[in-house]
């Protein structure tokens, strides 16, 4: 599944992975060695992230139930608790570097 920017029409993810099981949700990306280029985690439902244990940066897009993003965490860094975001309902975990070069913003629609 690919995930886009509506505003801009930029590629966020080309292959985004569902984590909507309690077991995928609360693995997320820990474990993992790095997230490649292109690649992303999708958790829902969501409202909060943690990178405790991960041992890589990532960029972080609170999703509301319109996939529109209500807040974000650029360059997340390992051993960090996000905070709650109520409005949230989904969260899209992605390399860091990828929403600033995709020029997300909040406000913007994710399409998936």
């Amino acid at each position: 599944m690919r995930a886009f920017n509506t505003r801009n029409g930029k590629v966020l993810s080309d292959n985004v992975e569902v984590a909507d099981s309690v077991f995928g949700r609360m693995k997320g990306l820990i474990g993992k060695e790095g997230l490649d280029k292109g690649s992303s985690l999708w958790i829902k439902p969501c409202r909060g992230v943690h990178t405790i244990g991960m041992k890589f940066s990532i960029d972080v897009l609170f999703l509301d139930s319109g996939n529109r993003v209500v807040w974000m965490k650029q360059d997340m860094p390992p051993n960090r608790l996000s905070r709650i975001v109520f409005k949230a309902r989904s969260v899209l975990e992605l390399p860091a570097g990828t929403v600033s070069a995709a020029e997300t913003r909040v406000g913007d629609r994710i399409c998936f």
